[in-house]
This record gives structure tokens, C-alpha cells and sequence, in this order.
């Protein structure tokens, strides 16, 4: 990897990216619990629009690099950057990918989840949902002050792969904070070479996307935007942003009690 600007956020900088993650937590818990059966992506577009207003914040997806959604809705196939949609209505058990960010105040906040729709996922369905979901926290284990990118993505990919799954390579995981995307890039794999160290005040976003069958994808040439697993089996994605400490990761997208 190529030798990056990687910020080191400070105490108040902090508190700001976390005010900003909590929001787009619970935007994603709103809206995972919106899913059903019989509801348009754009149903959900809209939703995230009005929840994310809620917050005091905007969509911090929205034209970024002139992406036109609120979130990224994406549906069994789809792997992720999925475009909310009238005539794409979801199906009961069908696997929906969301993918939620808010900025607030100057700071960005990023998740998403997979969850399924109408029942619980069976099959080789749940376990890609547990598995995914499974490599995210491995990879936040492994996001420790001293460690390296590499020992993230090591961490991720021993999971997915342990199981038969494939881990998605042309995206990865990022920093993330004051913009949407900063360095470092945390690819859900073991990369060659040198990568990062990490350091106590980075933010970054941990992201595995898993496919049931290849970790190649192919982009929508309609769109632009979606991507699909290139053997149309099933993607799970789930992704938390996280706080690098002296102690352990930080998880900073956690929904706020509300009770």
C-alpha cells in the first residue's frame, strides 16, 4: 500500500464523529426494522430521508461523487451501492443490504447491515448472514493500536473463508470522520507487502462484504452504480466504524438508547 495522510483525531474531533455515528446507527436500526415484504427500495430511500432529518443531520451518501440516493439499498445479489428504486419491490426472505451514512456538524457517521425480509434467513442464507456479521467483529478484534491494516484484514478472511464463503476485493473498508472516505483503505483481505500501522485516534470503517459464491463482481451498466456478484449468488454486507485506542476498538456506530 501506498504511504497515506492518515489523520489522528483529537478529543473534541472525536466527539463530534461520534455524535455523527450514533445518528446513522440509529437510522440503520430504524430502518432494518422498516423492512418487509411488498416495500419498494425508494420506499426505503424515502424513509432513510425522513430518519436521517430526525437526527439534525443529512445524508452524507447523497450526490457524493453524484451517487442519487439517501442510502444504499441493495438486494440478495447486489453487493452493495444498490439505488433506491419504485419497481424494485422486496420479496419475502429476500436478503437486504443497508448501507447508512449521516454527517452532522462537520463529521460523518457510516454502518450498514444486512438483515432478512418478512422471516429469518434459512439456509445458507443465515449463515451468510452469520458468518459476515461474525468476520466484522473479528476484524474489530484485530484493530488494536500497534497491529496493521493487514491484521484486520487477515482477521476478516480467515472467517469468511473458514466457511466456504468469498470475501468481495474490489471494495474495502476506509477511514472515515471528517469525510467519507479517508485514509487508510481496510481491505477485508491480506494484502502483500506493508500496510498501515494503527494508532491510537484513527477512525476507520470496517466493512466485509461476502459473497455465497465468487468474490468477483460486475458493475450495473445501467445504473452505474449497483454491483452485483458476478455469479448472482448471494451478498451479505455489514459494517461498523470504529475508534483505534490504547485499550481496545471503539465501536462508535452503536444505536442510542432511547428508552
Amino acid at each position: 500500500m501506498a504511504k497515506e495522510n492518515i489523520v489522528i483525531y483529537k478529543e473534541n474531533e472525536i466527539a463530534g464523529v461520534k455524535v455523527a455515528a450514533e445518528a446513522s446507527a440509529l437510522v440503520l436500526q430504524q430502518l432494518a426494522e422498516a423492512v418487509r415484504p411488498g416495500l419498494s427500495t425508494a420506499d426505503l430511500d424515502r424513509l432513510a430521508k425522513s430518519f436521517i432529518h430526525q437526527t439534525g443531520g443529512k445524508s452524507a451518501f447523497y450526490n457524493y461523487n453524484g451517487y442519487p440516493g439517501q442510502i444504499c439499498v441493495s438486494i440478495n445479489e447486489e453487493v452493495v451501492h444498490g439505488i433506491g428504486r419504485a419497481d424494485r419491490i422486496i420479496q419475502e426472505s429476500d436478503l437486504v443490504s443497508l448501507d447508512v451514512g449521516v454527517s452532522i456538524g462537520g463529521y460523518v457517521g457510516d454502518n450498514a447491515r444486512t438483515v432478512s425480509a418478512g422471516i429469518p434467513a434459512q439456509g445458507q442464507a443465515a449463515r451468510l448472514l452469520k458468518v459476515t456479521e461474525e468476520s466484522l467483529h473479528a476484524g474489530i478484534a484485530a484493530a488494536l493500536d500497534g497491529n496493521c491494516v493487514n491484521d484486520i484484514g487477515s482477521a476478516v478472511q480467515q472467517v469468511v473463508e473458514k466457511a466456504g464463503f468469498s470475501v468481495v476485493r474490489d471494495m474495502v473498508g476506509h477511514g472515515c470522520g471528517k469525510k467519507m472516505h479517508e485514509a487508510p483503505e481496510i481491505p477485508n483481505f491480506r494484502c502483500s507487502g506493508k500496510t498501515p500501522a494503527l494508532r491510537a485516534g484513527m477512525i476507520i470503517c470496517i466493512e466485509p462484504m461476502v459473497n455465497l459464491g465468487t468474490w468477483r463482481v460486475v458493475l450495473d451498466r445501467k445504473d452505474r452504480w449497483t454491483v452485483r456478484s458476478a455469479d448472482a449468488s448471494l451478498s451479505a454486507h455489514f459494517e461498523h466504524q470504529i475508534l483505534i485506542t490504547k485499550d481496545k476498538p471503539e465501536i462508535l456506530t452503536i444505536c442510542p438508547k432511547t428508552a
